[in-house]
């Protein structure tokens, strides 16, 4: 067990130290871009115009893409329970609060039936558990508050701050992709937006990769702690098998309008395979481009995904109870 913990924060530290190195190339090549800029006019003041103008860039990218991001509440579409409102639901997440020693959060309920839980909030003072009634109506006592365990966890491990301030290149490179697209007669400036162009988008795809790996991990770290806390490793994997079994059932519609919230819930709310859309007029030929189009989507998912396998998740309680009860 103890190597395995070890492995876990080695692939954390490595996760961070490699985004920080994104965001050094990031800046690095933007500034390169407009020194060269500026170099070939000969001005004396290349390196320090390119400075200023990379990190006015770069704060306005940052400042506009976060100031325009919807509330993850509001794209869970949930509402705020009181204690009288939801008495049991209070008294099992004050009673997880408190062994985990974190405030207890507001919780925020949504009428969606696909199964949502997840914490939202920078400081643990001001976090809000949104649960679906989905989730509530799909688990038993015990699951429900493995469930609460593990996103209380996460508040515990300031996840949240953490996932927002690794993702900050990502972020960047974002905007910065889509304000260069957006730009519909470029003329000379082309000379500075197609190298701008490769490097946010070499930038966006590397970032991304290793902010899904690093947020793999700090699932894994949330399930272990929940089971610590609940002394119970078999509820969690009880509770996530039930939960994948009603994330599978529901309409992938459905899933699409939980999409926003997906990478922060317990699983993803995703389908695992894509859905095929039939041609011809029968509807019963197989489109030329479906498998290499299947292919692409598992690749994104392996690439991208920030969630761990569910089965392997499973597998892993599971474990852990067989060694808590052998002992």
């Amino acid at each position: 067990m103890v190597t395995r913990l070890t492995a876990l924060r080695l692939r954390m530290v490595a996760a961070i130290l490699g985004l920080v190195l994104v965001t050094a190339g990031l800046l690095g090549g933007v500034w390169v871009v407009f020194y060269a800029l500026f170099a070939v006019f000969e001005s004396p003041f290349a390196a320090q115009a390119a400075f200023a103008i990379t990190a006015g860039t770069l704060l306005t990218i940052g400042y506009l893409e976060y100031t325009h991001l919807e509330t993850i509440e509001r794209l869970a579409d949930a509402h705020t329970v009181s204690r009288d409102d939801a008495p049991e639901l209070y008294e099992t997440t004050t009673r997880v609060a408190a062994q985990l020693d974190v405030p207890v959060p507001t919780i925020a309920v949504s009428d969606r039936e696909t199964p949502e839980a997840l914490a939202v909030g920078f400081r643990p003072e001001s976090v809000h558990l949104v649960l679906s009634l989905g989730t509530i109506n799909a688990l038993e006592g015990e699951q429900l508050e493995a469930v609460i365990a593990h996103e209380l966890a996460h508040v515990k491990n300031r996840d949240a701050m953490v996932m927002t301030a690794v993702s900050l290149p990502i972020v960047l490179a974002d905007g910065l992709r889509s304000r260069i697209a957006a730009i519909e007669k470029p003329g000379w400036t082309v000379i500075i937006i197609v190298p701008l162009a490769a490097l946010s988008s070499v930038v966006w795809v590397v970032g991304r990769t290793i902010s899904a790996r690093l947020s793999r991990a700090r699932e894994v770290a949330a399930d272990r702690a929940a089971a610590e806390v609940t002394g119970s490793p078999a509820a969690l994997a009880d509770a996530l098998s039930r939960l994948d079994r009603t994330i599978e059932e529901t309409p992938t519609r459905d899933l699409r309008e939980v999409s926003g919230v997906s990478s922060l819930s317990i699983l993803p709310l995703e389908p695992a395979e894509l859905e095929k859309v039939m041609l011809g007029p029968e509807g019963d030929i197989e489109p030329a481009y479906w498998e290499v189009r299947r292919r692409l989507h598992r690749l994104e998912r392996w690439l991208f995904g920030t969630h761990p396998s569910t089965e392997d998740r499973i597998a892993e309680l599971r474990e852990r109870q067989r060694d808590a009860e052998s002992d």
